[in-house]
């Protein structure tokens, strides 16, 4: 007795031995990495940024919990979603510390920060075709003095990184620990400190208002501040918890 061929198979196997030739059209992984980080740095500057603007847009009284909070929440969903991706750093300095820490590769970092810096810009640009320069276009501004502003800068980006590092795997942030403490963290310097200093923690973010604007006045205390709390937190969490495992990475993330 020959063996019947069931309805149909010989159809499904040609649709897959086409789709087998079929051209790739994918991203391969670095793309599919910047990418990741661009789309997240957009995001995030928009809604961190477009809350005050969207607030002196509208003659709508601005919320300091809703303004420091809808940003945490964007990084908690962003953790989750792009996490696996990229690592979801979304900022310079965290690409900065995880390259001290000897866990992200120093090659990487020029392109990691360029798209972040694109994705604030491009955010920026979308909010000043809406609402024009309304809200300073979301700029973070010192409100109680230069030096306060720097200082407080650097401790919120001390304490920012240390969370972020301690709940690292390697390079990246994945997972309810993850994202959880860190956008529990943004949360919570906003809510304190956004009164004296904005509490951006991130020079990407920073960055967009003011080249859109064209309102550079105070931006340096927006580099300065992380870029000295970054390896702050890097130093101070390796010193406390010593040295830690290299774990092995995959081809994908050595790429």
């Amino acid at each position: 007795m020959g063996v019947q061929q069931a309805p149909g198979h010989g159809h499904m196997q040609e649709i897959g031995q086409s789709e087998a030739t079929a051209p790739q059209t994918h991203l391969n992984a670095n793309s599919r990495r910047l990418l990741a980080e661009l789309l997240g740095t957009f995001a995030l500057t928009l809604v961190a940024a477009g809350g005050p603007v969207m607030a002196a847009a509208t003659d709508t009284p601005a919320s300091l919990p809703a303004m420091v909070v809808a940003p945490a929440l964007l990084v908690m969903a962003l953790i989750y979603s792009l996490g696996s991706l990229s690592g979801a750093h979304f900022n310079p300095v965290v690409t900065f510390a995880f390259s001290l820490r000897q866990d992200f590769p120093w090659r990487r970092v020029p392109a990691y920060v360029t798209v972040q810096i694109v994705g604030a810009v491009l955010a920026a640009l979308l909010l000043r075709a809406l609402f024009g320069t309304a809200g300073h276009l979301g700029a973070t501004l010192p409100h109680h003095g230069l030096l306060a502003a720097v200082v407080m800068e650097t401790v919120l980006t001390f304490l920012l990184l240390t969370v972020i590092l301690a709940t690292a795997t390697n390079h990246r942030l994945v997972g309810h620990n993850a994202a959880l403490a860190v956008g529990g963290t943004i949360a919570l310097d906003g809510l304190f400190a956004a009164p004296v200093s904005g509490a951006s923690m991130n020079p990407a973010r920073s960055f967009g208002p003011p080249l859109v604007s064209g309102q550079w006045k105070d931006f340096w205390v927006y580099l300065a501040g992380p870029l000295l709390g970054a390896p702050l937190g890097a130093f101070a969490y390796e010193f406390v918890r010593g040295e830690h495992p290299r774990l092995p990475r995959s081809a994908s993330e050595e790429t």
